[in-house]
């Protein structure tokens, strides 16, 4: 679903986030949905991750895509800065050591065996009764697991038993188109994205 993202598109969407935190820091605003090209106004799943110093300290998104892609990014960079309730939220003076990240997220798809899952190429979804967790394709790489050691992480987002994925647990698949200030000023010549 979703066609990709140019690299405009990307900087243009770190380029919101960064602005829509500024303004949220600086006198608790939100700012209105730019006008975008049609690809940024397609409804899609993102997520926001912010790091101060390279240490996470947020990241909050919506799953499937049930917004515009510009409105999806500014209500979730806000919350990834205020409302991921396992750090204190942002403050103003960190925002100069902040780098952003964005994912943005194809739509999540069952799998009949656990062997589909590519990890570093496909985010998961584990789910039983009222318990749901997701984990984005990029956090397996940065943390060395393996494919069970990713299940087993999936589980315990979930808020399950580490070993519910071989006992019945849901799961689903899903890729993402993954970008940050950081990746994209490495590829290019600077282009003021702060």
């Amino acid at each position: 679903m979703g066609e990709s993202l140019t690299l405009e598109h990307k900087q243009f969407l770190l380029r919101l986030a960064r602005k829509t935190i500024e303004n949220y820091l600086k006198d608790g605003s939100t700012i209105k949905a730019p006008r975008a090209d049609r690809i940024l106004t397609e409804k899609r799943g993102a997520f926001v991750t912010v790091r101060v110093g390279g240490v996470l300290r947020g990241c909050i998104g919506y799953p499937l895509p049930h917004k515009p892609l510009v409105e999806t990014i500014i209500d979730v960079a806000v919350m990834a800065v205020s409302q991921d309730y396992r750090f204190t939220p942002l403050d103003i003076e960190e925002l100069a050591r902040t780098e952003i990240e964005i994912s943005v997220l194809s739509l999540p798809r069952p799998i009949q065996n656990v062997k589909e899952i590519e990890v570093g190429r496909h985010g998961i979804i584990v789910s039983k009764g009222y318990h749901k967790g997701l984990l984005l394709p990029q956090v397996p790489e940065e943390h060395g697991w393996d494919r069970e050691t990713y299940l087993r992480h999936g589980c315990l987002k979930a808020g399950l038993d580490e070993n519910e994925w071989k006992k019945g647990a849901h799961i689903e698949i899903f890729t993402a188109d993954v970008f940050s200030e950081k990746s994209l000023s490495a590829r290019n010549s600077p282009d003021g994205n702060s």
